[in-house]
């Protein structure tokens, strides 16, 4: 019992802050201003990793590398300690991939949330300082089933269908990262 609520407390941790390493690497790919309510946390939550890894990490083209680099070492941390707390019984050398199958999984599940976010206050339609930097973010991954699924009713369902190819990709993940840690 003491490991899952250490294992939650870690998850909800190092998804706070990866996910805003992340959303941070996002926003800056999708050239977001980041002078609004969310820029704002996003740099509150990432700056004290994200800026000393800039001075050792640089940029690669419209690459923020140093926040993926953060997001990434948080992943890795997250799973370094849930190590120590099993007592070291699995390899050591698999915490770096299963960092990397974190940071994923971290990617799927926080852009389900920004859809889902972004879907709600479309229906709303209040004047939300938040709805056009969602709306920029999802904009690019909406896009592509936009071309596809016709408006039914006036009502968009290309959330939807992308929240459900979101959540085949996590499963895909999961499968994918079973049958990698196989061979540690």
């Amino acid at each position: 019992m003491l490991y899952q609520i250490a294992s939650l407390l870690l998850d909800v941790v190092a998804g706070l802050f990866g996910g805003a390493c992340l959303l941070r690497w996002y926003m800056q790919l999708q050239r977001v201003p980041f002078g609004n309510p969310v820029g704002r946390m996003v740099f509150a939550l990432s700056d004290w990793l994200v800026l000393p890894l800039r001075r050792v990490v640089p940029s690669i083209g419209r690459w923020d590398v140093s926040s993926l680099l953060g997001a990434w070492l948080i992943e890795l941390l997250q799973f370094l300690l849930l190590w120590a707390l099993l007592g070291g019984q699995a390899s050591l050398v698999s915490l770096p991939v299963l960092a990397v199958f974190g940071l994923l999984k971290l990617a799927l599940t926080g852009m389900t949330g920004l859809v889902i976010v972004f879907a709600i206050l479309s229906w709303v339609q209040s004047p939300n300082p938040m709805f056009h930097v969602l709306q920029r973010l999802c904009d690019p991954l909406l896009t592509p089933f936009r071309r596809v699924i016709p408006l039914v009713g006036g009502v968009d369902l290309a959330p939807l269908a992308l929240l459900v190819a979101l959540h085949i990709g996590n499963l895909v993940l999961g499968y994918v990262q079973a049958s990698v840690l196989m061979g540690f």
